[in-house]
């Protein structure tokens, strides 16, 4: 069993990332700095499923590994409108 973690948008990423997934989360974070997001009290969630590690800021963006092993981001923005 994989426990997940929590930690501060900036602090150190957890080692148990793959590197192109640590890769992501500081892309991620340089576009928010970038556009001058206020980030205070924000953070991230790691999580597993099915083994495969998931990572989710308080915003909504999400970050998983797709089938070849490639950091995949999905940002809250992207999700297609509701009638």
């Amino acid at each position: 069993m994989q426990l997940g973690r929590r930690w501060n948008v900036g602090a150190e990423v957890p080692g148990q990332l793959p590197e192109t997934m640590i890769v992501a989360v500081r892309e991620v974070e340089d576009e928010l700095a970038q556009e001058s997001v206020d980030t205070a009290g924000w953070g991230w969630t790691l999580t597993f499923l099915e083994g495969k590690p998931m990572v989710a800021l308080d915003d909504g963006t999400a970050i998983h590994l797709d089938d070849a092993g490639r950091a995949q981001v999905t940002n809250p923005d992207d999700a297609p409108e509701e009638d």
